[in-house]
């Protein structure tokens, strides 16, 4: 008389096997939509840099809103190298940054409506509220792990090419 009871628990070990499988399934869908999603819920968009070694190509998140661009990298533990975040303030001004909130040393790059790097700021110190200024109206500024800039050979002059730049400067 176990053949009834039996039967009923086969069922459910199968019904359980696909929930499990169904489930994994869709565990592996989402990551793989959000391989491209960034904390913040940013997608990552290329920019590149001319520079006089050639273009250099990073993946960045876009702050183009206050929200965005007053949270920006605070709080994160990690960047990955080739990655950052680009702030775009909507229109040349004065910008002054600083690193409250942010646990990562970061280089910053200051760049004009034009699309051409103003300065670098570089290793930009962990938690400090020192003020990071400009030195001149800029449109955009690209936040990069500290020794990046370096890696990459960024310095005043170098032009920057990204979907928002390029509209901004005409190109």
């Amino acid at each position: 008389m176990t053949c009834g009871p039996a039967r009923a628990d086969k069922r459910r070990m199968l019904t359980l096997s696909r929930a499990f499988r169904t489930l994994i399934f869709a565990l592996l869908a989402l990551v793989a939509a959000g391989a491209s999603v960034v904390a913040g819920g940013s997608k990552l968009e290329p920019l590149t840099f001319h520079t006089a070694a050639g273009p250099r190509a990073v993946q960045v998140e876009v702050a183009d809103t206050p929200e965005r661009r007053q949270v920006g990298l605070m709080y994160r533990r990690a960047l990955a190298p080739d990655h950052g975040m680009l702030f775009d303030f909507g229109a040349p001004q004065p910008v002054a940054m600083w690193m409250k909130n942010t646990y990562l040393s970061l280089d910053m790059v200051f760049v004009t409506d034009k699309g051409l790097v103003h300065r670098v700021e570089r290793g930009a110190e962990p938690l400090s509220e020192a003020i990071i200024d400009s030195g001149a109206p800029v449109r955009f500024v690209v936040e990069l792990a500290a020794g990046e800039a370096d890696a990459l050979g960024l310095k005043p002059g170098d032009r920057v090419s990204q979907r928002l730049i390029d509209a901004a400067a005409g190109r």
